[in-house]
């Protein structure tokens, strides 16, 4: 489907213009919040790599299928009924070894279905996590720092 991010007033002003001058009748959908970024899906895998390379015991795909059963399947369970309802039919029966695999070798929608503010929270927890288990990750560029902390700003206001 095809969608557009609008971030600023001028974004705004060009999708009207957009659909100004689309032939009528159209349907219209929309969702609060921009799509995660290439930034944090990247960071997520450098993470997964290093963990994974501190263990010696598993795959980057291995922590990245178990961060988001763990981590991010709660995360969208909690803030997408539709999720949700998928995850517990399709998933949630299963016992946790099945639902690794699904995580890593079905590539169940998980991480890729989150905005930023939902990202952001499951970056965090995953750093939080793997510091406490006493992996060493590599710090956020300050830039990819900076936007997470402006969105966490406004999250928590």
């Amino acid at each position: 489907m095809p969608h557009r991010i609008i971030r600023d007033a001028d974004d705004l002003a060009d999708f009207t213009r957009f659909l100004g001058n689309l032939k009528l009748p159209l349907t219209v959908e929309w969702v609060q919040g921009a799509d995660r970024t290439r930034d944090q899906n990247a960071l997520q895998w450098l993470w997964a790599s290093e963990v994974a390379q501190q263990r010696g015991d598993v795959t980057a795909a291995d922590v990245q299928a178990e961060w988001k059963l763990t981590i991010g399947v709660p995360i969208m369970r909690e803030e997408s009924a539709e999720f949700r309802a998928s995850y517990d039919t399709i998933v949630k029966p299963l016992p946790y070894e099945a639902k690794i695999r699904v995580m890593r070798d079905l590539d169940f929608g998980v991480t890729r279905l989150m905005k930023v503010r939902q990202m952001i929270r499951y970056m965090d927890t995953v750093q939080q996590q793997s510091l406490e288990f006493g992996f060493k990750l590599t710090d956020p560029d300050p830039e990819l720092s900076t936007y997470q902390a402006r969105y966490r700003v406004k999250e928590a206001a």
